[in-house]
């Protein structure tokens, strides 16, 4: 994990957020700046790995890291942010409907993958870019 925490600190398309209290990491964000080639062609950012220690809950640490990530994605000229949480997680969708996101907006899917079908993905892609 550490090693995969330096490379994505160094990509400028991804923001890495810890929030601390008394030296302890109580919560984290990674922010994600996407491109598109659809619409105005705007940037937009995926939040992924949100989460505050259950000890924190309640006490502003998400609504900051949730700022921070969205100041961010201001910053880089984004036109909207948007992130998957899962369909059981009743208590974070009233935190981020709180946040102003609506979870009407949009229809999303998502698909496990295996490491096989991972791993085939990636030589495909390889091979698509002459990287093989």
């Amino acid at each position: 994990m550490a090693v995969m925490f330096e490379r994505l600190s160094e990509d400028p398309n991804y923001v890495l957020i810890a929030a601390k209290q008394d030296d302890v990491l109580v919560g984290f964000c990674m922010g994600i700046v996407c491109q598109t080639l659809y619409g105005s062609c705007s940037p937009f950012m995926v939040i992924e790995d949100f989460v505050v220690d259950k000890e924190y809950r309640r006490r502003g640490i998400g609504t900051a890291l949730m700022s921070a990530a969205e100041g961010h994605a201001i910053r880089k000229g984004c036109s909207q942010v948007i992130f998957v949480t899962e369909n059981d997680r009743n208590d974070a969708h009233g935190f981020y409907a709180d946040q102003g996101y609506s979870p009407d907006a949009h229809k999303g899917f998502k698909k496990q993958l295996s490491g096989q079908q991972a791993s085939a993905l990636d030589c495909h892609s390889a091979a698509l870019h002459g990287n093989q």
